[in-house]
């Protein structure tokens, strides 16, 4: 799509394909519209999802309907605790070439394709989940000194159980913070599970239809981060991310008391990035506060370190981030001074 379309134009034509996607998969899963708002964020801002929930609430379903409705390769892995890093990334075999010699040649793994379902992905020893690192950030593989590239878009989807304790390994910090979202799914409704038998228990399996494709997406990706955001709405962000840093200068008391580790830059890059999203789909081409509120616990909550008192009082991640949201105001008492030297940029 060519920047030389006027911006409304475009913001419009985004909304409707936005809508189109929206109500194909809505033919398939039954409630869990922010569920869906989120996972469909992260496709457009580029980033990847983490979905937390117990076992049948339709986790893997939604993913699975996500790569029907776009025309792009889909890879379902199911991690175990004796999967291996190869299994998922490829690893280098020996073959013979056509003069009898024998030459390693590359066999690449699940990972190669468009949509990855990483399926109850805290089954996977840390070393296994830690293949995903390279994959998530940079969106290639290295493997034998070689860089294998990744096919774009790229899109990481993992679930997890957040139940079951024996078997389970908590995921790194580290590849935590390279998830654009965690959304956490919650169970049906009495109406929602009414519709949901009446899908399931009479031979009626409604079919999603593709309506978008990775071209399509791609240019969607590029509309968005020219959404524009004033300077106190993107400082708001900064604000909130500053304020969960315990010790800081924005640090808000219940920071200092249950936060070990705060969110990092990522943390805001996701809020600007998905508030954009918000925002065209309200019929606007610029942030406002509110956007910045509505994206603020998806992106927010899977970045922090509670402290022992934390987890001794069972205190959530998101109950700590509601207190510190009331606390942090939208305009700063003190304007923003820019440095000359900008730091290391990283990406979201």
């Amino acid at each position: 799509m060519s920047s030389a379309i006027p911006m409304q134009q475009r913001a419009g034509d985004f909304r409707l394909a936005y809508g189109e996607l929206h109500r194909e998969i809505g033919k398939v899963i039954v409630g869990h519209s922010e569920i869906v708002h989120g996972i469909l964020t992260c496709l457009f801002c580029g980033g990847h999802a983490l979905l937390e929930g117990v076992p049948g609430l339709g986790k893997t379903l939604l993913v699975r309907t996500l790569s029907e409705v776009l025309n792009l390769k889909f890879n379902r892995v199911q991690f175990t605790p004796d999967l291996m890093p190869s299994d998922i990334i490829g690893t280098n075999i020996i073959n013979e070439d056509a003069s009898g010699q024998r030459v390693f040649s590359f066999q690449s793994g699940p990972i190669f394709s468009q949509i990855v379902l990483a399926d109850e992905i805290n089954r996977a020893t840390p070393k296994t989940q830690s293949a995903l690192l390279e994959a998530m950030q940079e969106h290639s593989v290295t493997v034998g000194g070689v860089i294998h590239r990744l096919q774009e878009p790229f899109l990481v989807m993992a679930t997890q159980n957040p139940i079951e304790q024996e078997g389970t390994y908590p995921l790194p910090e580290a590849q935590l913070d390279r998830f654009f979202f965690k959304l956490i799914v919650n169970y049906s409704t009495r109406e929602e599970m009414a519709t949901i038998l009446d899908r399931t228990t009479r031979g009626e399996w409604p079919k999603a239809e593709k309506v978008m494709d990775g071209g399509e997406i791609q240019q969607w990706q590029q509309l968005i981060r020219e959404v524009l955001i004033a300077q106190p709405v993107q400082d708001y962000a900064i604000r909130l991310v500053l304020a969960t840093h315990p010790g800081g200068e924005f640090a808000a008391a219940e920071t200092n008391k249950f936060i070990r580790c705060g969110a990092s830059p990522r943390g805001a890059q996701a809020m600007v990035l998905a508030a954009k999203v918000r925002a065209l789909l309200e019929g606007r081409y610029n942030v406002s506060f509110e956007d910045v509120r509505k994206v603020y616990l998806p992106a927010l909550r899977h970045r922090l370190m509670l402290n022992f008192e934390a987890q001794a009082e069972n205190i959530p991640a998101d109950a700590v981030l509601q207190n510190i949201l009331k606390e942090v105001k939208e305009k700063a008492d003190l304007p923003l001074a820019r440095s000359a030297e900008g730091p290391m940029a990283v990406r979201p």
